[in-house]
């Protein structure tokens, strides 16, 4: 009975195979690769772009096994901080609970038996995927060597005064708290400009602002205009009124002003712009804070006091409007930022936060620089390093329940605070009072995903969850010798793993790091729900496969190019998986006609082993295949990796070596040795036909003997360069001489005679014997001359003859001469409807255009009739 794909990966998984000792028979001294898988969000699914990251760091895993390699391949789930927290909250509020009704310590409780009992989905439809990462030891960013480790980097980096808190202007989401700069998605949007009326004090005059954000104004502590605008010169120095509540504030001069812009005056809300921001401190002005943490208006707002800001904006508009403040409402397109989470616009908002100093990367940026670790594509180096010259302090305090708390406490009493390692903290380290109490904020989750490379081997866990990794992990694993992950979360992630691990670890914590693109539709759209062109992987898994899956993604991850995805690239890989299957079934029939007690197929380790021609010769082309992809594999080109064994399979192997094989039979065992090895190149792509096709060629089960994953990756690379240049002949002879053959509708018939001239040296016995009973030839004969008065082919190496005189050709000029009759009527036809100016002049531009295609068309057949005609000399 045939054994299913899960079994397999089941089978496999509870022999500890995926494990760092589950290939100890053919492990080598001082051979150790090392992969982190990027820990999918605990709210997450399995979709297209997870496929495609984990498929390909798994194709680098089993590869790296097959060779011999100590490998580990670290699993994991990341918390996620605000999806999380978001997904539980709506839960209780479907039960009318609100967190604030259960308080945080049930709440977290609540969060924590989500995470048991729905959490880690995505972890089992990897299974599916037939992903080998090291299971037993998989972690999660909130286990408690993990928090260990996250306490641990922050008291470093407090201590070293590397971490600071302070009031900043932030990106403030009034759902979600605060977030970082690459947090803030910009898209476009369609608004309004307002041009608002200031009435100058001690005049009739007003000087008119123009705003997008007319519900911010009161938190407006200027006006300001360019110091060289003629226009406003005279009224610097002097004040207007805030409309409705009627504050006096100042006009200013500052080159910051893009005199082009609205009316060239712009009011300045220090408190609630990142611009004025610093035009404020600039100034001394005073911040005016005008809504809450929540979005909400407060008593600076007057009237308005207690709505919400987007909410207030029309109220408040149609306010200045009844009061003759408005000068003029203008459609408006611009850019505005929205929480990556919740797509809630974002506010510039003021607040007590925790900050990752930008001079932490200095030395990581340095060894960039040094070339210390290599990117794939190249090109990715400079956008990383020019995103690193602009790093900004990293803002890593997070308004959430959920998420390692920020390790500080703070005394009531001596008014001091300090960091701890401790999870738990009685009394205060400075004048040990317990009236004391921890800072209510969490960590940015990529506060803790940044540790993820070397916190799961262990670094700071403080003992917590041993088992989980090995002592000497940190001394065999870092640096990791690869990275596969997507562009898209480069600065996100991969710039805090990169400067946490230098820094902490003084080591950068990568050798390569690849980045793949995205995957899109075959159009070249990214896939979105609303436009419904998303494939979900699960559900080609069902129809299609993993392992076609897989390879269409390998054969399509071309680096620095999006991949566009199409239903008929995996119809395409099914015809391989099909050709495979047939490939088998030829082999074992022909090894049984050839040998009743044939059982298997015995393992040729190198190419002295092979004894017949076709033998060697396939044999030689598969070496050369296995250094290419070997080759390939090793600079991460797994496009290439997966065409060179696709070529290899289909057209060396199936069409050809099989084809011959119909001609040298007894190479067929030697042929089915060297399909095993194939299978071994193809394993990393498709594991699971691999694994059946293997036992199937061995006559064995995987219940009863190992998997093909722990079998040795082929390391012949010899090559027989004579048999392959006499292959090559060979092979281009059977090709002319089927071309000639077709040309005279003999294609599928037996000839008499069959003349050729070879321009390379090749054994003439073992020409004629292929090129007979494979172009169904009775009699080959080779010329030292060309042949006169023959219909001729030219191939690469040879010329093929024909003596026409004992060949009944009358059918042939039959078809020739009816053709040649059609399409001679079809062109004085269209030419001399296209020859007439009425129907040139009146016809529509489309119809014009067909019948001169249908011209040109014809015209061309036309002219390959005549030279047949010609070539056969009817």
């Amino acid at each position: 009975m045939s054994i299913s794909d899960q079994e397999i990966y089941q089978t496999c998984l509870k022999r500890g195979y995926f494990e760092t000792q589950g290939n100890l028979k053919i492990q080598k001294k001082d051979k150790v690769f090392s992969i982190m898988m990027p820990p999918p969000n605990v709210t997450g699914v399995l979709h297209i772009g997870h496929a495609l990251t984990f498929s390909l760091q798994d194709i680098m895993v089993r590869y790296k096994r097959m060779q011999g390699y100590k490998t580990l391949y670290q699993p994991g789930l990341d918390h996620a901080g605000i999806a999380t927290q978001n997904i539980v909250e709506k839960q209780l509020l479907a039960q009318n609970i609100t967190k604030e009704n259960l308080g945080r310590e049930k709440f977290i409780q609540k969060v924590w038996q989500w995470k048991e009992e729905s959490g880690g989905k995505i972890l089992e439809q990897m299974h599916h995927l037939g992903i080998t990462p090291a299971w037993s030891r998989a972690r999660f960013t909130m286990d408690e060597g993990l928090a260990n480790a996250v306490r641990e980097a922050f008291v470093t980096w407090y201590e070293k005064g590397l971490i600071t808190q302070g009031d900043y202007m932030v990106n403030w989401c009034t759902h979600d708290g605060a977030l970082s700069d690459i947090e803030v998605e910009y898209e476009e949007n369609h608004s309004k400009l307002y041009h608002l009326k200031y009435p100058i004090k001690d005049s009739k005059d007003c000087i008119i602002v123009a705003t997008t954000r007319p519900e911010t104004f009161f938190g407006d502590t200027a006006v300001m205009v360019h110091p060289e605008d003629k226009r406003y010169q005279h009224l610097i120095g002097k004040n207007v009124i805030l409309p409705i509540i009627n504050r006096e504030i100042p006009i200013i001069a500052d080159s910051h002003v893009d005199m082009d812009f609205g009316t060239g005056c712009v009011k300045v809300t220090p408190a609630h712009d990142i611009n004025d921001y610093e035009v404020g401190k600039r100034h001394n002005l005073a911040f005016i804070i005008t809504f809450d943490s929540k979005g909400i208006l407060n008593k600076e707002a007057g009237e308005f006091e207690g709505l919400e800001r987007l909410e207030a904006r029309e109220k408040i508009v149609r306010k200045l409007s009844d009061l003759n403040f408005i000068e003029k409402i203008e459609d408006y397109t611009n850019q505005i930022g929205k929480c990556y989470r919740c797509g809630n616009v974002v506010e510039p908002y003021i607040s007590k936060q925790w900050f990752v100093k930008k001079q932490i990367a200095q030395e990581s940026i340095k060894k960039i620089q040094q070339n210390l670790m290599n990117f794939y594509p190249k090109e990715w180096k400079n956008n990383y390093n020019a995103w690193m010259r602009d790093l900004k302090d990293w803002c890593i305090s997070r308004q959430l329940w959920w998420g390692h708390r920020i390790p500080v406490w703070y005394c009531k009493d001596c008014n001091q605070q300090f960091a701890s390692k401790n999870a738990h903290e009685d009394s205060c380290k400075h004048c040990q009072s317990t009236n004391i109490y921890q800072d209510p904020d969490v960590l940015d989750t990529w506060f803790s995903s940044g540790l993820w490379a070397f916190s799961t081997l262990g670094w700071g866990n403080n003992n917590a969850e041993s088992s989980k990794y090995q002592t000497n992990d940190l001394q065999e694993f870092y640096p990791n010798s690869l990275l596969i992950t997507g562009f898209d979360i480069l600065f996100f992630w991969v710039a805090r793993m990169v400067f946490s691990g230098e820094n902490l670890l003084h080591q950068l914590p990568f050798k390569d790091v690849y980045l793949h693109a995205l995957v899109r539709d075959e159009f070249g759209q990214k896939m979105s729900k609303s436009k419904g062109n998303v494939i979900d992987p699960l559900d080609m898994i069902k129809t299609y496969g993993a392992d076609n899956l897989r390879f269409s993604l390998a054969m399509l991850c071309a680096q620095g190019r999006d991949i566009k995805l199409s239903t008929k690239r995996f119809e395409d890989t099914q015809a391989f998986l099909i050709k495979l299957e047939n490939a088998i079934k030829f082999l074992e029939l022909y090894a049984k006609q050839q040998d009743e007690n044939f059982k298997n197929f015995i393992d040729r380790p190198n190419l002295q082993d092979y004894r017949t021609p076709l033998g060697r010769y396939i044999k030689s082309q598969f070496n050369a295949t296995n250094k290419k992809v070997q080759e390939e594999l090793d600079a991460y080109r797994f496009n290439d990796a997966a065409m060179s064994i696709y070529s290899f399979l289909w057209l060396e192997f199936c069409d050809w070596g099989i084809e011959l094989s119909k001609v040298e039979k007894n190479a067929v065992f030697e042929l089915g040795s060297i399909f095993k090895d194939a299978l071994k190149l193809l394993h990393p792509f498709m594991p699971f036909i691999t694994e059946k096709l293997w036992h199937r060629l061995n006559h064995s089960n995987l219940q009863d003997t190992e998997s093909i994953m722990i079998s040795p990756y082929p390391e012949d690379f010899s090559l027989d360069e004579k048999i392959q240049e006499e292959f090559m002949v060979i092979k281009d002879c059977i090709t002319s001489a089927r071309r000639i053959k077709i040309l005279l509708d003999l294609n599928e018939k037996t000839i008499e005679h069959l003349m050729l001239l070879v321009h390379k040296p090749v054994d003439k016995e073992m020409l004629q014997k292929f090129v007979g009973k494979c172009a169904k030839i009775k009699n080959v004969e080779i010329l030292k001359q060309k042949l006169e008065n023959a219909i001729a082919d030219v191939g690469n190496y040879c010329e093929s003859f024909l003596n026409l005189k004992d060949i009944d050709l009358s059918a042939i000029k039959k078809r020739l001469y009816s053709q040649r009759d059609k399409f001679t009527k079809e062109i004085e036809k269209l030419s001399n409807l296209l020859s007439n100016e009425n129907f040139v002049k009146n016809a529509p531009a489309a119809v014009l255009a067909t019948n001169q295609e249908g011209l040109k068309n014809a015209k061309d057949k036309l002219e390959k009739v005549n030279q047949e005609i010609q070539k056969l000399s009817l």
